[in-house]
């Protein structure tokens, strides 16, 4: 089901840049209460993120104490075309080398950073899954649309 009224061009245009979009920013809170945004890859199947995550980083603690998270999409650099979800996190899931969808968007990410598919998901071995409950959006297109 789609986060956003996609009969509306404006929901449209939110819900295609879930899909498409290579980067987002996962804003996670440490355990004193400080905001913590790590930029992540990710793969929305309509239902949750996925996000892959290195063991033993901020993000993996804040969320074991706190699973509240939100994930941002970068805007147009006037403050236009935001997305913005907010939702609750969970650690496990598939390593990243067994889900399609992921490889496929990733593949020439993969290979920027010198690696394939079996070693991003070697290292990468964290699995993050997002369920959403909220969701906001500042896009250029008329929101009346």
């Amino acid at each position: 089901m789609p986060l956003f009224d996609t009969s509306r061009k404006s929901g449209a245009a939110a819900e295609a840049r879930l899909v498409k979009d290579q980067a987002a920013w996962l804003v996670t809170v440490s355990p004193d209460g400080v905001p913590q945004p790590s930029p992540i890859w990710y793969l929305w199947d309509g239902e949750t993120f996925l996000i892959y995550s290195e063991p033993n980083k901020p993000k993996i603690r804040n969320i074991q104490a706190n699973p509240r998270v939100a994930l941002h999409l970068d805007g147009d650099r006037a403050g236009r075309d935001i997305v913005v979800v907010e939702g609750t996190a969970a650690i496990g899931g598939p390593p990243a080398d067994t889900v399609p969808a992921y490889v496929q968007k990733y593949t020439e990410g993969f290979k920027r950073i010198g690696m394939d598919a079996a070693k991003f998901a070697a290292s990468y071995d964290v699995p993050i899954r997002v369920r959403p409950d909220r969701t906001r959006a500042w896009l250029v297109t008329n929101p009346n649309d």
